[in-house]
């Protein structure tokens, strides 16, 4: 999916809909909604031959866009279509970490990076995978090289270092699963279009 199908699908989580309208009304009076934007039009122009001129200038609106917002979210983070961060203060996402489509993160999520040193020293760096239709509750945080499968829901707090199977209800530290098969929780789900 190109970077404006990503930007299109984004406005839809928040608005239901997309109309240039709505996505123009989303930069000027949602706080959390800017950063997703300066971050694709950072992608876009990091992509394109001659937007890379733009870059900087799109790196230092998504600098103040996510400062504004209390968030810390790099412009070269794999994010898929139809990013909603609710609240977001506080919210930290390491730019290796991988986000799929419909995701929805509240405030003080943390999706961090784990290092461990193997015994001939060398340094192993892992980064977690958030797979599509995820919601991460407050403060929930995520380290290392795990998979929260698609569908699941990551209650506030919870405090994940193991794979999460698909469909599942996570709470606590450590976290556990409480229930399996459950359903997304992905208020308004942007139309995705299938690329073959």
């Amino acid at each position: 999916m190109m970077t404006w199908d990503r930007l299109r699908a984004d406005t839809w989580r928040i608005f239901g809909r997309f109309r240039l309208r709505d996505l123009l009304v989303g930069i000027l009076f949602r706080r959390t909604f800017r950063p997703v934007v300066t971050m694709r039009l950072c992608q876009i122009a990091s992509h394109s031959r001659w937007g890379r001129l733009f870059l900087p200038v799109c790196k230092v609106a998504h600098r103040l866009a996510t400062q504004l917002a209390g968030i810390d979210l790099a412009w070269s983070t794999d994010v898929g279509p139809g990013l909603a961060i609710t609240h977001g203060w506080g919210l930290v996402v390491s730019p290796g970490a991988k986000i799929g489509a419909n995701v929805t993160m509240f405030h003080g999520v943390t999706l961090g990076r784990r290092d461990r040193i193997e015994t001939d020293g060398l340094r192993d760096t892992q980064y977690p995978i958030i797979q599509d239709e995820v919601w991460l509750g407050p403060h929930a945080i995520v380290v290392g090289g795990v998979t929260i499968g698609r569908g699941s829901r990551i209650a506030g707090g919870a405090f994940i270092t193991e794979n999460i199977p698909p469909y599942s209800i996570v709470r606590g530290n450590p976290a556990v699963i409480v229930k399996t098969g459950c359903q997304p929780d992905v208020m308004n789900p942007a139309p995705l279009e299938q690329s073959g």
